[in-house]
């Protein structure tokens, strides 16, 4: 086993934002690798992550962000639990990263729960009858509407839509990243994007 010294403890942290105990746990499940070590924290993270989303999140801040010389503005309310977090230059590098999102992609919605149910129905006949037109058989038709709203949410949600820097992950995966990294529920709760003359 590969002797887990301070510098190697010192390099994971400044890597992954981890605490002390847990880097050099991390070292010796993955008998010192940098790489699989830092690889363990992020699986860990997550799922660290996912028990956090359901805690309430009533701090946070109001960003605003101008893209284009001024003709594409931002709006963000981006929620976690505490002042301190909030002031913190992670949360407001996420939350920066968020409205560039934004700013960029035009999301309608934070999450797939926001579209109004009407919406996805009028959605869901458009893609059947589209499929009933190219005389797609009956039984893939419903797997030909999922895949199609599939892709709708990830258009228009913002949520599911891909990270404008990393299209291998999503928005949802950026804003856990962040859970994981600040050790607080995060919740995009609402945005405007302005254009100028729209």
């Amino acid at each position: 086993m590969a002797a887990i010294t301070a510098e190697l403890v010192k390099q994971l942290r400044s890597k992954t934002g981890a605490g002390i105990m847990e880097c050099k746990e991390a070292l010796k499940a993955k008998d010192g690798d940098l790489e699989e070590a830092s690889r363990y924290l992020r699986e860990k993270g997550i799922l660290k992550a996912e028990k956090k989303m359901n805690r309430a999140a009533n701090n946070g801040k109001i960003t605003a962000y101008i893209h284009g010389d001024g003709k594409i503005g931002v709006l963000l309310e981006i929620n976690c639990e505490t002042d301190f977090v909030a002031r913190t230059e992670d949360f407001n590098a996420l939350a920066r990263e968020v409205a560039m999102q934004i700013a960029a992609m035009a999301p309608a919605y934070v999450s797939e729960k926001d579209v109004p149910a009407e919406e996805i129905e009028k959605e869901k006949e458009i893609y059947r009858t589209e499929a009933k037109n190219t005389g797609k058989p009956e039984k893939v038709i419903e797997k030909i509407v999922e895949g199609k709203l599939k892709k709708y949410y990830s258009q228009n949600c913002l949520l599911n839509q891909p990270y404008i820097r990393d299209d291998s992950k999503t928005i949802e995966d950026l804003v856990k990243g962040g859970i994981a990294k600040l050790g607080e529920n995060i919740v995009i709760k609402r945005f405007s994007r302005f254009v100028l003359g729209a």
